[in-house]
Parts: C-alpha cells; sequence; structure tokens
C-alpha cells in the first residue's frame, strides 16, 4: 500500500496524519512552507498558530468548543494533547505557547517512523494514481492549488473571501414581536410560504439603528487582507448605510410584501431572518454581513425589536478566506464528489477555528484509515460535537448561504423542551459524552 498523501501542515494536516500513523498507515505529509510562505505565517513550522494562542473556553459542560476539547481528547488527538502539555494561565479558557506547541507537534510529526515530510508546493490537485489523499491547507490556500480546486469544482464553489452575516439561535428570538412570513407569502422550494422571521422597525426604530450603525465602530482589515474588495451583491451593511439613510430600507431591510400580524399594517423596515440549518436551531440575518467589531455588533443588532435578547451563534465578518461550498461538494464521509479518492480538512471545509480545523483533520484521518482498512464504520453520532460539525458541513448547512461556522450548540440535534440556559447545554454535553462512549466501544477495531 503507498502512502496516504496529506496536503498541508497546519492543525487539521497535522492531525489527519497523526490518526492515520497511529493506525498502521504511511503518511507523505507535504508542506510549502519554508519553500512558499504566506502573508500571515512567520515561520515554517508546522501547526504555527497564526492569530490567537487562545483554544477558546474549556468549559465541557456549557460550551460547544469546551465539549470538543474533551471529546478530542479522549479520541487521541495530537493537536489537544500538545495543547494540554503547554497551557498558560488564561482563567476558563486553554491558551498556548505558540512556540512550544508548534515545536512539539513538528516533532511529533517529523518523529513518527510511519510520516515522511516533504517540504514543497502541491499546485494540482493530486490526480487518482497518488491513491487516498487529504487537502487540509486551510484558508490561505495557494493561488495555485486554490485554482485547481476551482476547476475541478466550479468557479463559484470556491470562496476567496468571507461576507458573513451574524446568525442568531432560533430559542433567543422574540416571537411576541417578531413573525413568520415570505414576502407576499411566496413559497419558494420546500418552503410553505411563511419561511422568514420579521423583525420590525418603526420610523423611530429605523432612524435610531442607523444612526448606531453609522456611528459604531468598525473592525480593520489585516494588512494582508487590506486588497480584499467589496463586491456590490455583499456590501456591509454600514457601507450601504453611508450612501444615504433609506439605502437599508430599500435593500436588504425593505418590507414590501410582508403585514404585521399584531397590526395589520406593512412595517416602515424589516430585517428577515431565514433558516441556516436543517434542525432549525439557528436563522441568519439576511443582508447583514458587516465589519463592525463583534461587541459594537452584539450591541446594535439588540436594537432591533425582536432581538433584544438575542444570543448570537455567529457575528459578521468580511475577510480574505479560501473554503468550498462543502454541502455541495463533500458526501458524509469528507470525500470530494467529483473525486472521491480526495477528501478535504480544516477551515478550507468551512468551519473556523483551531479546534474546530483540527477535529475535522482528525474526521479525515480517521475516515481515510477505516476506509483503506477495509472497514466501513459510521462517524461519530450527531449528537456529539464532531458529528454535529461533520453534518453541519456535509449537508445540514444550506448550501446557498454557506458560511465558515464555529462549534456551537445550535448545530446539534435539540434536547427535550423544558431545559433552558445552562441547563440545556449541561444536558447536550451530557448526551454528547455518552453518544461518543458508546460509539468509541463500538468502532473500537477501527
Amino acid at each position: 500500500m503507498g502512502p496516504v498523501h496529506v496536503i498541508g501542515g497546519g492543525l487539521a494536516g497535522c492531525e489527519a496524519a497523526w490518526q492515520l500513523a497511529r493506525r498502521g498507515l504511511p503518511v507523505l505529509l507535504h508542506e510549502m512552507r519554508p519553500a512558499r510562505s504566506t502573508e500571515a505565517h512567520k515561520t515554517g513550522q508546522l501547526a504555527e498558530l497564526v492569530c490567537s494562542n487562545s483554544f477558546r473556553s474549556d468549559d465541557v459542560r456549557h460550551n460547544a468548543v469546551g465539549l470538543l476539547h474533551e471529546e478530542m481528547r479522549r479520541l487521541g488527538s495530537l493537536i489537544m494533547a500538545t495543547a494540554d502539555a503547554h497551557k498558560l494561565p488564561a482563567g476558563g479558557a486553554l491558551a498556548v505557547d505558540r512556540d512550544g506547541f508548534a515545536a512539539a507537534v513538528e516533532r511529533a510529526i517529523v518523529g513518527h517512523p510511519l510520516i515522511t515530510v516533504r517540504r514543497e508546493p502541491v499546485d494540482l490537485l493530486p490526480p487518482p494514481s497518488w491513491g487516498q489523499c487529504i487537502v487540509a491547507t486551510g484558508p490561505l490556500t495557494s493561488a495555485a492549488l486554490a485554482g485547481s480546486i476551482a476547476a475541478l469544482t466550479g468557479e463559484s464553489q470556491l470562496a476567496f473571501f468571507d461576507a458573513i452575516a451574524p446568525i442568531v439561535h432560533r430559542e433567543s428570538i422574540d416571537m411576541d414581536t417578531a413573525w413568520f412570513q415570505s414576502r407576499y407569502d411566496k413559497a419558494g422550494p420546500g418552503g410553505t410560504g411563511a419561511d422568514y422571521i420579521n423583525c420590525p422597525l418603526s420610523r423611530e426604530h429605523y432612524d435610531a439603528f442607523i444612526d448606531a450603525l453609522l456611528a459604531a465602530e468598525k473592525a480593520d482589515f489585516k494588512d494582508w487582507e487590506r486588497s480584499t474588495p467589496y463586491f456590490e451583491g455583499c456590501l456591509p451593511i454600514e457601507v450601504m448605510a453611508e450612501r444615504g439613510r433609506e439605502t437599508l430600507a430599500f435593500g436588504p431591510m425593505k418590507p414590501v410584501g410582508l403585514t404585521d400580524p399584531r397590526t395589520g399594517r406593512r412595517p416602515y423596515a424589516v430585517v428577515q431572518l431565514r433558516q441556516d440549518n436543517a434542525l432549525g436551531t439557528l436563522f441568519n440575518m439576511v443582508g447583514f454581513q458587516t465589519k463592525l467589531r463583534h461587541a459594537e455588533q452584539v450591541r446594535v443588532f439588540r436594537m432591533i425589536p425582536g432581538l433584544q435578547e438575542a444570543q448570537f451563534a455567529r457575528l459578521g465578518g468580511i475577510h480574505r478566506n479560501t473554503f468550498i461550498n462543502s454541502p455541495r461538494l463533500l458526501d458524509r464521509r469528507l470525500r470530494l464528489r467529483a473525486a472521491p479518492h480526495l477528501r478535504f480538512a480544516g477551515q478550507i471545509t468551512g468551519v473556523e477555528g483551531y479546534v474546530e480545523s483540527a477535529a475535522i483533520g482528525w474526521l479525515a484521518g480517521w475516515l481515510t484509515a477505516v476506509e483503506a482498512l477495509g472497514s466501513n464504520a459510521p462517524p461519530p453520532p450527531r449528537e456529539t460535537a464532531h458529528g454535529a460539525l461533520l453534518a453541519h458541513i456535509t449537508g445540514d448547512a444550506d448550501a446557498e448561504t454557506f458560511q465558515p461556522m464555529n462549534v456551537n450548540f445550535g448545530l446539534f440535534p435539540p434536547i427535550e423542551t423544558g431545559i433552558r440556559g445552562r441547563d440545556r447545554k449541561a444536558a447536550m454535553a451530557d448526551r454528547a459524552l455518552q453518544a461518543l462512549e458508546r460509539w468509541r466501544k463500538e468502532v473500537v477495531p477501527a
């Protein structure tokens, strides 16, 4: 058996390579640095942390990323074990010594007898003659390889920037104020004619919202992002508002075709939210991509009637990023439908965050090993953090509006009603770990 090729030596690529090797499969890990660097990387080390040194919350029972930490520990994750070994004081978060962390991951990878690291760029997607391959090249995928991906999948299936609108947890929307309706009650494919949640604004609400939006503090682009273009079809809402106070009322906040059932009248403006996952637990703020700072987004968007207590699964942003439309392109085992010898892993699949990237790397490595060893063992169940992430990027997310996402409890199957807040999160975390343990017992041979 020839080696499994892993392209990309970041967190996802290193995790995938490690999971393959620990199951007895030879690995050839391709990393273009230091021969070719990126605008964000500073070294040629494997698993370099290019932004924060934080892996975020380590709260297992009340935070989805903390739950993901625990699952990764139980699944033998190299990235998580190394993070734990190099942690720094950070309250309830898991922060690491970035240099010590990267050096330790590199030592483990280079020192494994079944892993060979080749320092060279891969500019074309590997052909089937290479055998099983995992593409884990991250948000800064080289232009040449991105072009190869686009040529195989179609230009429209590969994004080079994020134009992200906030996503709200459905249960936090005040439905005493908001209501379900599509414009003119029109039912689209699979719809009912009441497919959007509508939050009404009076003229006074609208004016106050515009004033706050124009005054709010914006986030700066990083130096290497400054050439990121704005596209007319997805301008930040604050940029639209700067073009004129009524621009939003005639754009993403237009109220035409909508009637507030409580007043029987059309509001002055409306913020619409569209279902964003198959479970119906997450709703996307339509047309609300933004570069406001995160704290400002929370403050300003909670001025919208119906969203005064909104809890956000994801806040908005616009920045350079390369990712594929995974719900459309990947099957449930992370294989590219157009070329099943290729799996994708890490941020290029549309997950956000160090831990999420490494978790998808774990899944890609494990799924590849299972296939190579002739097993058809199922992936982790959807009740787990790993299973919820996998389900989201391989079909649960809406392919038409797909954008990168951190792990959050809105991706998990709902739990019994009547449990809310921290108790609900704890119940979902307990359910996840129980499901993980049952699954581990079933797939021990794999």
